[in-house]
This record gives structure tokens, sequence and C-alpha cells, in this order.
């Protein structure tokens, strides 16, 4: 298991049994889409190559789940962005999306894909940033309109956002 100390937040490989933590994270975290336990079991597990887990003091802080596009497998697709809110602003999340980029070489991941709600800032930021280091365009495009989640108007639209890396600027 990869570990890598940056303060006192641990930030590692996720792990199965980190399943109902993460769930919980998400669940005190919104307006992230909170999946079933089931879910962030699977995620911790089958994809632990491409997840982060941010850890403070024994307790999951912070989380990103995240996948190669089975199509596009040099693609990282950016699921989960999840930072405990009393340590928001820390630059946990920044940190738990560099170390999951470190493990990759540029001939493995290209491109990081991300889908973002309009009104969510810290994501947008967070990707921003992840363009500017990479010296790279941030290309948005609609991912899915509101209307795709219901007729009841509780979801926002989904924008896709995509970076070329560069990996000699990392």
């Amino acid at each position: 298991m990869m570990f890598i100390v940056q303060g006192d937040i641990y930030l590692r490989k996720s792990q199965a049994n980190d399943g109902y933590e993460i769930h919980q994270l998400v669940a005190n975290s919104p307006p992230l889409d909170l999946n079933s336990v089931y879910n962030y079991y699977l995620l911790s597990g089958h994809f632990a190559d491409t997840c982060v887990v941010a850890e403070f003091q024994g307790r999951i802080i912070g989380f990103i789940s995240a996948y190669r596009m089975p199509q596009r497998i040099d693609t990282l697709f950016v699921w989960q962005v999840v930072v405990d809110e009393p340590l928001r602003g820390k630059n946990i999340a920044w940190r738990m999306l560099n170390s999951l980029l470190q493990r990759f070489t540029q001939n493995e991941v290209s491109y990081v894909k991300a889908t973002v709600n309009p009104s969510n800032t810290a994501s947008r930021r967070l990707f921003e940033r992840l363009a500017v280091e990479q010296k790279s365009e941030l290309k948005e495009t609609t991912f899915l309109d509101a209307s795709a989640f219901g007729s009841n108007g509780s979801h926002e639209r989904e924008i896709m956002f995509q970076i070329a890396l560069n990996k000699q600027n990392s």
C-alpha cells in the first residue's frame, strides 16, 4: 500500500473496507450525489489503483473516486472529490489529485475528465488549477442537461471538463 505523508495527512490507495466510512463522508458533504454504501465498497476495492483516501488522525477526511475509461484507457475520469467540511481550504483535494496522477506515466494517462455542476465552485477551481499547472486548456462541454435527472429540477446539469496532461510540467 502506498502512503504519502504530507503534514499529518496520509494519502493512500483506497481499500475495500473503506466503503462505509467514505459513504458517511459523502453523506455529510451535500450537495454531492450520495451513492449506496455498496457502491463505495466496490469503488474502494475494485478501483483502488485509481482512488485516493486522505486520512487524518486515523479517520478518512478525503476521497477521490476515479477510473480509467474503458474505451479510452489513456483518460482518467474523476468521479467524486470530497473533503470533510472542517478541513476544506487546506489543499487536501489538490494533494489527493496530484498523488493520484503521480501513479501514472504520460503513456498510461494523457487526459483527465470530470463532470461538475455549475454551482460547484470548489471542484471548478480544482480542475482549473490542474489545467494551469499542466499548461493546458480546460475544455468544457455539456455532459447531461438537468432534464436528464428527471422533471423535479433537483439536479443541475453536468459539465464535462477535459484537461490534457503534460507530464514534463508536473
